[in-house]
C-alpha cells in the first residue's frame, strides 16, 4: 500500500499550501485510510484560515488531529470520509468517518474512525460532524411536541438544526436568514423560511447560529415570555453587545450556550461515539444533501479557501474531492 500523502496546511493567516507527507506503516490497532471526501465548514474553518482564533481559545479550539499551532502554520480540519486500506480485518475496505484534516491518506488509531452506515453515501457523510453539533444542540434545547421554533442563521449548523427539528411531531420551524436564497434550502429541508424583518414572533425556542450581533438581538425579540435562545454561534475574536435592557428581565428570557466540545449534560449516559453514531444514522435522509453547496478537487484548496472567507464562493458545506491515485 502507498505510504505517502499530501496535506493542506495554513502557512500563514489567509494563505495555504499543500505539503508532502511520509506516513508510518500502521501499527497494532491502527488503520491506514485513503480519503474520498473532506468537508470545509465555512464558519469555523474560515475563521481559522484568516487567523481569527483568540489566544485564550487556542487550546479549546484544537482539532483532534491538528498539527502545528494557531494562528499558523497549522493543519486543521475535522470532516473526513475515507476507505480503510490497512488495519483490522473488520475495518479493511470499510468507508469511515474521522475527525481528520484535509489529507490524501493518514494513519490513526482504529478507535478514531467510525464506519459509515450502508444507507449513507460517502459524499453525504462529510456532514457528520455538523449534524453531530446539531444533535448535541437539540439534546441541550430539549424541544417539546408542538413548540414554535425559529432557527436564526441559515448556515451549515443552523440548517442542520432546522433539518432535525423538521422531524419533531407538531413542531413549527422557521429558518430565518438575511439571504433570501436560503428559502430554497429551507424548502428542501421541509421547514418554513423568513427574512429577519418578516420572521414570526412568540417563539418558545430560538436557536441562534448566525454569528452576528444583529442576529442574536433579533433572536431575543422573537421569543415569547420565558422563552429560550440557544446560542450556537462562536464569535472568535469579536466582541458582541447584548440588548439586556427594556423587557429582557420582565419577560424572563433565557440565553443558553451550547457547544459540541462536551456531550450535552442532558444525556449523561451518552459518549462522543454514541453521539456521532446518531448523527451518521440521521444522514440516511437525502434531504440533507441540500447542505452541500459546492465541490472542488483537493488540489484547489489553496485557491478555494480564500474565496470561501471572502464570500466569493458562497457555501454551507464545501466538499473536497480526492483522486483515487493520491
Amino acid at each position: 500500500m502507498k505510504h505517502t500523502a499530501r496535506a493542506f496546511w495554513i502557512d500563514s493567516p489567509g494563505r495555504g499550501g499543500i505539503r508532502d507527507v511520509t506516513l508510518p506503516p500502521p501499527g497494532e490497532g491502527e488503520v491506514l485510510v485513503r480519503t474520498l471526501f473532506s468537508g470545509v465548514s465555512r464558519g469555523t474553518e474560515t475563521l481559522v484560515f484568516r487567523g481569527g482564533v483568540p489566544v485564550s481559545q487556542h487550546t479549546a479550539m484544537r482539532a483532534p488531529f491538528q498539527e502545528g499551532d494557531f494562528p499558523a502554520p497549522v493543519k486543521y480540519g475535522y470532516l473526513n470520509v475515507g476507505v480503510v486500506e490497512e488495519g483490522p480485518r473488520e475495518l479493511t475496505g470499510r468507508t469511515v468517518f474521522c475527525l481528520y484534516p484535509h489529507q490524501t491518506r493518514y494513519v490513526v488509531p482504529a478507535t478514531a474512525v467510525t464506519p459509515v452506515p450502508d444507507t449513507v453515501p460517502a459524499e453525504r457523510a462529510v456532514l457528520a460532524g455538523t449534524v453531530e453539533t446539531a444533535v448535541n444542540a437539540l439534546w441541550d434545547a430539549a424541544p417539546l411536541v408542538g413548540d414554535r421554533i425559529a432557527v436564526v442563521g441559515g448556515g451549515m449548523v443552523g440548517c442542520s438544526v432546522a433539518a432535525l427539528l423538521a422531524r419533531f411531531p407538531g413542531v413549527r420551524v422557521q429558518l430565518v436568514d438575511a439571504d433570501p436564497s436560503r428559502a430554497k434550502i429551507a424548502e428542501a429541508l421541509g421547514v418554513g423560511f423568513a427574512t429577519p424583518e418578516d420572521a414570526d414572533g412568540d417563539r418558545d425556542l430560538v436557536v441562534h447560529a448566525s454569528a452576528t450581533e444583529a442576529g442574536l438581538a433579533r433572536s431575543l425579540e422573537l421569543l415569547t415570555a420565558e422563552g429560550t435562545v440557544l446560542e450556537l454561534s462562536w464569535y472568535g475574536d469579536r466582541q458582541v453587545s447584548l440588548p439586556l435592557g427594556e423587557a429582557f428581565h420582565s419577560r424572563r428570557l433565557v440565553i443558553r450556550s451550547s457547544q459540541v466540545g462536551t456531550v450535552s449534560p442532558a444525556r449523561p449516559n451518552r459518549t462522543y461515539a454514541d453521539r456521532l453514531a446518531v448523527a451518521l444514522d440521521l444522514l440516511a435522509d437525502p434531504a440533507l444533501d441540500a447542505l452541500v453547496t459546492g465541490e472542488s478537487p483537493f488540489e484547489d484548496l489553496p485557491d478555494v479557501l480564500p474565496k470561501l472567507v471572502s464570500g466569493e464562493v458562497p457555501a454551507l458545506c464545501h466538499r473536497v474531492r480526492y483522486d483515487e491515485s493520491d
